[in-house]
């Protein structure tokens, strides 16, 4: 006789059905566990892989933060004030967090490009993982898959995680900051609050003020949606405060206790003084304008002002389509439409929900981070480099996932379907007309988004219409959806992460003629405008960069046109092994292109052990590529990066000379791009130049003016 299972004949009860409804959900569980991990770790192997792809291509990126990351692997004092030049002269205009990161590096595995901009690879791995962590925990891992790749994909993202400036860790930091304010809002832990607040302080020795544009988002989320009292709450956000204010003071702290004399000066302030830097240069300048042309090595600057100065020669005139314009258009604003889209359907959804409902903390956090960033970026009349919007990357990247799950969860209405149907429609228009701005780059391109475009939103439209044949169109409708939103950023992504980048104006995918042309016309030689793949950091180096193949997509925005120093030179030696030859590739290219001959190089270089400095020169640009070239030989930048720090008086520059203190004065042709009121006559720089040239008698090595101080 066949045996009978018992549970097939006996009626389901209650308990029996909860018990299986328990077992399907802890099966369902562990399999989203399983292929969520699988999912991101090769989510995040296909980031690492890309970011980290011939990543000394781009040689010294940056040069000016370049020469402080090998002056901070060779002095500590240079390492702690984020030091230009290993003898201390003059600071970076940027607190030095993010050289601190590359610095350590370069001590543990020597100093070459590679090891500078590895840490930037894993800030952005880290971004990814971060981003995923704050999404998944409310939304899902479908969700927080999608958010960690639409950030990995994003050009600007993808630029600035293989290049050397601030922003890359301060984007990393602030992706942290909102994560352990996810955990803070789940159970209103003083803890994560506190951590919130900390990291968000140290993103501030990344790149000072932005990093509190996001404050407000988060202290509104948490004050509203925290599980606890209102008293508790608003507690528990001064000790975020608190410890915010700790983590960003006290290396402000110091640096304003310390006498003059025992640190370097401080680049961006013409009176020497930390608060002018956070305040002024990098602070209000940033918003309402100010005098001068732009920013330390990239990193910015007090800005001109926002009718034709140099705000709006970096990233258009302002307003609220500045973030889709020429200039900034291809960096982060592929998915802005359909991201603001998102946040508003989110919260008209979450209109009612109760005061700590989750789905609407996150829409506060994400959105709010998203609106006050963009705000800044759109109307600030002072400078706005493009590649600032890299910031714009994680909110829009979380927006955009978190809408999608929210759409989803209401596919079977009409009105979802509708609102996907319309945002992917959006949204392939948009990336097509970014497309359409480069006509002659893959121009198939524009014609796969078109045509994904429309089947997609026919068939996210049509889906009831089809019946039992609706679940069968789902993957290829899907597929055309993911076609027509991601493959215009993610070719830009793939443009941006095969070609070198260089100097202080990077921008990411294939350059638009318009835009190298207004921001070569400004910058002058001073890396503006970009060469081909390749350009700077290969076969560039001693030429000042220059074109790339014709017809060749150029995104590397670093490649100058003539050396300030003049003359013919050639690319450095290799200074020994695989880190030598890294340095080599890297080349004496400075952020404006510039270049320093092999004798300029070896004469810097002879008893340069008798001199606390080898050189003295106008303008950081200049004396960052003089120390790149002589293996990080200390050259003191009279005038800083901007004429707004450094500012000697000719009896402070004497007192020098008379120590045996400086071996060479360089004159350059001009101080690079920045370089101020010094290099046009200005008293201090003109008088010390004048003062030298009447008690010197000048030689040229290399196509460069020398005076020889020693004699």
């Amino acid at each position: 006789m066949n045996s009978i299972d018992i549970t097939d004949s006996v009626p389901a009860t209650p308990a029996r059905s909860l018990r299986h409804r328990a077992a399907r959900s802890s099966r369902a569980e562990v399999s989203e566990a399983r292929w969520a991990r699988a999912g991101l770790i090769a989510l995040l192997l296909l980031t690492a892989t890309a970011y980290a792809w011939d990543l000394s291509a781009s040689g010294y990126a940056n040069s000016f933060y370049a020469a402080a990351v090998q002056a901070g692997t060779e002095s500590w004092k240079a390492f702690f004030f984020g030091s230009l030049d290993s003898s201390s002269f003059i600071t970076v205009d940027k607190p030095p967090a993010s050289l601190w990161v590359m610095a350590l590096s370069g001590r543990i595995f020597g100093f070459s490009s590679f090891s500078m901009l590895a840490p930037q690879v894993l800030e952005g791995v880290a971004a990814v993982a971060l981003l995923y962590g704050a999404v998944k925990r409310w939304f899902g891992a479908g969700a927080g898959l999608a958010a960690g790749a639409m950030l990995a994909l994003t050009p600007v993202a993808a630029l600035m995680f293989r290049f050397n400036n601030p922003d890359a860790l301060l984007v990393a930091l602030l992706v942290a900051a909102a994560y352990c304010l996810t955990r803070a809002i789940e159970r209103a832990g003083t803890r994560w609050i506190v951590a919130t607040g900390a990291i968000i302080g140290f993103a501030f020795l990344a790149k000072m003020g932005q990093a509190f544009l996001v404050v407000p988002a988060f202290a509104l989320a948490y004050a509203l949606a925290a599980p606890t009292t209102l008293r508790r709450r608003l507690a528990q956000l001064l000790a975020g405060l608190g410890a915010m204010l700790l983590a960003a003071g006290w290396w402000v702290a110091i640096v304003a206790l310390l006498p003059a004399s025992a640190r370097p000066f401080i680049d961006g302030s013409p009176d020497n003084n930390i608060f002018n830097l956070i305040f002024g240069y990098n602070g209000l300048s940033r918003i309402f304008g100010g005098s001068g042309p732009g920013g330390g090595g990239g990193g910015g600057g007090g800005g001109g002002g926002g009718g034709g100065g140099g705000g709006t020669n970096f990233s258009g005139a302002t307003g609220p389509l500045r973030l889709f314009n020429d200039l900034l258009g291809g960096q982060a604003s592929w998915l802005l439409p359909a991201a603001l889209v998102a946040l508003a359907v989110g919260l008209w959804l979450r209109r009612a929900a109760p005061r700590t409902d989750r789905t609407r903390a996150a829409l506060i956090v994400w959105g709010g981070w998203l609106l006050v960033t963009a705000a800044v970026f759109s109307f600030s009349t002072g400078v706005i480099h493009t590649y600032y919007t890299v910031a714009l990357a994680p909110a829009i990247a979380a927006l955009v996932a978190i809408g999608a799950t929210l759409l989803w969860r209401h596919r079977a209405e009409l009105w979802a379907r509708a609102c996907a149907a319309a945002t992917v429609a959006g949204t392939g228009a948009w990336s097509y007309a970014l497309l359409e701005r480069t006509p002659d780059w893959q121009p198939g391109l524009r014609t796969l988004v078109l045509t994904t475009t429309v089947v997609g939103t026919v068939g996210l439209l049509g889906a009831p219409a089809l019946g039992r044949f609706a679940r069968r169109a789902f993957v290829p409708t899907a597929a055309c959806v993911a076609v027509a939103c991601l493959a215009g950023p993610l070719a830009y992504t793939a443009q941006t992460v095969s070609s070198a980048h260089s100097g202080s104006l990077p921008s990411a995918g294939p350059t638009l003629a318009q835009t190298a042309g207004r921001l070569g016309g400004f910058a002058g030689g001073a890396g503006a405008t970009g060469g081909g793949p390749g350009a700077a950091g290969r076969g560039a180096l001693g030429r000042g960069g220059g074109s790339g193949p014709p017809g060749a997509p150029s995104s590397n925005a670093g490649a100058g046109t003539s050396s300030l120093f003049g003359g013919a030179s050639t690319a450095p030696r290799s200074r020994g092994g695989a880190a030598g030859n890294a340095l080599a590739r890297g080349g004496a290219a400075g952020a404006g292109g510039i270049s320093v001959s092999s004798a300029l190089a070896s004469a810097l270089e002879t008893n340069a052990g008798h001199y606390r400095w080898v050189a003295a020169t106008t303008g950081s640009t200049n004396a960052a590529s003089l120390e790149l070239a002589t293996g990080g030989k200390p050259v003191m930048a009279i005038g800083g990066f901007n004429n707004n720090g450094g500012l000697l008086t000719l009896a402070q520059f004497e007192h020098y000379v008379g120590q045996g203190a400086i071996h060479y004065y360089i004159v350059s042709g001009n101080g690079g791009i920045g370089a101020g009121p010094g290099q046009a006559g200005g008293s201090s720089t003109s008088s010390i130049t004048s003062w030298v040239e009447s008690h010197y008698s000048a030689q040229t090595i290399g196509g460069s003016t020398v005076y020889d101080l020693a004699r």
